[in-house]
């Protein structure tokens, strides 16, 4: 699975569709030789420092050179991977030195206003006079200020348009259409001027093939550790059965209070071990009372002689107040991730959730923040209103990023977990934020263990960095629980449609957009780790 074709079509472009603006702005009529009439000149009676003084503080922030000269000449050429890339970083240099001439082109009206104003400028010039200096001013300064905000619109999509390209060229997706397509449409007069549109439409759309019946899960998936259960959730007297990968487990507490995860089946007649009880650190099969250890062994075999019987059992840690098994054959990793939330925030709830969908199209839903304002109507994204454009903006090799227009912060850490910051605002007001803005902010940790081809069980935390007092209100963990369904609810309704569509052969990634980002990543990743590719696309380590 790979990012579609169409995405590479934008690397294929002429560079007139990738280059710097042909028209510029009006120059601005402000010389930097100032001056009033009569032949003087009058200073601002503010301190003593001179114009060319002043002009000599800026001169590391200003005085940088034009980069339109050094442009790479590219008129009615097809872009290569390296030349799309350096056309992109000649957007980030022209934007660069473009926004530090509107910013001196404001500090220099700026002084021309203190100029006008001084009382010693008075003497010489009528109120008449002064009154239309300042109403010129005025218009130039506004001009000035609309120029700085159409340049901080050039950097964000210049910047998009870097990390895009990176994005094309790391999925080799250039190198696969670079030699086809140069067979097919070689750059005649006629076709080298053609709009990025028309040269979209003429390759070939590369997608995503998610369809059918759910395969059972490859081994290398298992080959993890997953999060299973909170620690709160297993007392010592206590079980916690659970399916993982189609494969019925238990976890209790063995003597010394350390966890354990053993097939919930007995090995005498099959009986569900989590039916039974926990005495004295083994697991009591209700049927005729065999007892095992953490480690699977049976020490215990009333009325008869003990055998020498074990049952499978897995690698069991605890972290971070999570447990988590090695349910694969390969050895299991030294470390264990960290699941905490971020330095400042207190954990408020943690919810166990069964849910009839498979663990692949949760996650394609939890990494994809677009449908909310036409989902999630009656809960978090009530007020909020439809962006005109939604975008995920992330590093060329990354499983992390942040949403355009929305203040939240996304990550999917492998092998099946979520994890997003969400600023806190006022309902409907999310547009314009990032979470670096907000004050206040809510974390959440998804963890969509594979139960099942066709049931996941999710584990839920929530974290905030604000109202404590919360914590100790009771009965709060039900009012959270309460509205963490109504999400879900909403949502599931369209994921079972997916599957039941899915099954018989619809494709539920048929037309990736942008705003799809990391769903993709998501998809490519998995796909790339069923393969057996050594190296992972998008793995810090690449």
């Amino acid at each position: 699975m790979s990012l579609s074709a169409s995405n590479a079509m934008t690397i294929v472009a002429t560079a007139a569709a990738l280059s710097l603006p042909i028209s510029f702005c009006r120059s601005t009529k402000l010389s930097t030789k100032k001056g009033v009439k009569g032949g003087f000149r009058v200073f601002a009676v503010f301190g003593e420092q001179s114009e060319i003084e002043k002009k000599n503080a800026w001169s590391t922030l200003f005085d940088v050179e034009d980069p339109r000269s050094k442009f790479p000449q590219t008129k009615g050429k097809f872009l290569d991977a390296n030349l799309a890339l350096e056309v992109a970083r000649y957007d980030i240099q022209y934007c660069d030195w473009r926004a530090r001439q509107d910013v001196l082109t404001i500090m220099l009206l700026h002084e021309k206003v203190v100029d006008v104003l001084n009382p010693l400028a008075r003497d010489y010039k009528s109120i008449g006079t002064i009154k239309k200096e300042l109403a010129e001013l005025q218009e130039e300064l506004g001009q000035a200020h609309r120029q700085v905000h159409i340049s901080e619109a050039r950097v964000s999509t210049a910047l998009d348009k870097l990390a895009y390209m990176e994005e094309l060229v790391n999925d080799k997706l250039l190198q696969d259409r670079a030699t086809t397509y140069s067979e097919e449409a070689s750059p005649s007069p006629s076709t080298s001027t053609q709009s990025l549109d028309t040269v979209k439409r003429r390759l070939p759309r590369k997608g995503l093939n998610i369809s059918g019946p759910v395969q059972p899960y490859h081994p290398r998936l298992k080959n993890f550790w997953y999060p299973v259960a909170f620690s709160t959730d297993l007392k010592d007297d206590t079980m916690v059965p659970l399916d993982c990968f189609e494969e019925p487990w238990v976890l209790f507490r063995g003597k010394d209070g350390k966890p354990g995860c053993v097939q919930n089946t007995c090995a005498h007649r099959a009986c569900p071990l989590d039916l039974g009880s926990v005495n004295e650190g083994r697991i009591q099969c209700p049927y005729h009372g065999w007892e095992y250890s953490t480690d699977g062994t049976c020490e215990k075999m009333p009325s008869t002689r003990l055998h020498k019987v074990k049952i499978k059992s897995l690698p069991c840690f605890e972290k971070d107040g999570m447990l988590w098994i090695w349910p694969g054959d390969g050895p299991p990793s030294a470390t264990l991730p960290s699941l905490q939330p971020p330095s400042g925030f207190q954990i408020h709830a943690e919810l166990v959730i069964e849910l009839p969908v498979e663990h692949g199209l949760l996650l394609d839903n939890l990494l994809d923040l677009a449908h909310a304002p036409f989902t999630h109507t009656s809960t978090f994204a009530k007020g909020w209103s439809v962006p005109s454009f939604v975008k995920f903006l992330t590093p060329a090799s990354g499983l992390q990023g942040y949403w355009d227009p929305y203040p939240i912060d996304m990550e999917f850490r492998p092998p099946c977990m979520v994890l997003s910051t969400i600023g806190i605002s006022k309902p409907g007001k999310l547009e314009g934020q990032s979470t670096k803005q907000c004050t206040t902010h809510l974390h959440q940790l998804h963890v969509c263990l594979p139960s099942s081809r066709n049931k996941t069980r999710l584990l839920y935390r929530m974290s905030l960095d604000f109202a404590p007092v919360l914590k100790h209100i009771p009965f709060m963990n039900f009012l959270w629980r309460h509205f963490a369904e109504q999400v879900l609810n909403e949502d599931l309704r369209l994921v079972l449609g997916q599957q039941e569509r899915m099954n018989k052969g619809a494709n539920v990634w048929n037309w990736p957009v942008t705003y799809d980002k990391l769903g993709v990543r998501y998809r490519q990743w998995r796909d790339a780790l069923e393969r057996g590719e050594k190296q992972l696309p998008f793995s810090k380590s690449s």
